[in-house]
């Protein structure tokens, strides 16, 4: 079966750097952290740059299964610190720790992402890895950001600046037949 992509490219995509199909070496797997697919496009169409281009995913997988392209993997998206020039992210709706990201008291992502959207994310990833010879390896936005930052309810305390795909992610499903090898944490 072919998955479905729904082509919905952010405003400032021409904007985004360009880069050959064989540049891309990993796939990040993100959660949204907020409510809905239509709240992450209103964050992914923010211009947070000099550049006019925002932060977003390169696809997005709704809780049905909706697979949505934002940006072209032949082009350099904003998702992850240090390495956007060599992956593809990849974001599945799922509410995280929405709204209260850095409250020390909701660490704790507890939304299970759908059958619908595991089944749609490797699909995605088989098609990727057809596109992208040199796609070999795969992680979560928390292995690769460790970053701490000031908890909002007691600045003294510490909490993690990303979490996702968070705990609820099935990763020995997402890696079975991927053919791609999980990164561990930096």
């Amino acid at each position: 079966m072919s998955l479905p992509i729904h082509d919905q490219l952010l405003p400032y995509v021409t904007q985004l750097p360009e880069r050959p199909a064989e540049a891309v070496t990993l796939v990040v797997i993100h959660c949204t952290e907020l409510p809905d697919l239509a709240t992450a496009r209103e964050y992914g169409e923010k211009v947070l740059y000099d550049s006019g281009a925002g932060n977003s995913g390169h696809y997005y997988i709704d809780r049905d299964g909706a697979t949505y392209r934002y940006v072209p993997g032949t082009r350099i998206a904003h998702h992850v610190r240090g390495l956007n020039a060599e992956s593809i992210g990849i974001e599945l709706v799922n509410s995280g720790r929405y709204p209260n990201w850095f409250d020390s008291r909701q660490q704790i992502m507890r939304e299970p992402y759908t059958d619908a959207q595991i089944t749609a994310l490797r699909e995605l990833l088989a098609m990727l890895r057809e596109a992208f010879p040199n796609l070999r390896h795969i992680a979560g936005h928390e292995d690769l950001d460790t970053a701490m930052v000031p908890a909002s309810d007691n600045a003294s305390r510490q909490v993690s600046r990303k979490l996702d795909p968070g705990i609820q992610f099935p990763w020995d499903e997402v890696l079975e037949g991927s053919r791609l090898e999980r990164l561990a944490r930096r």
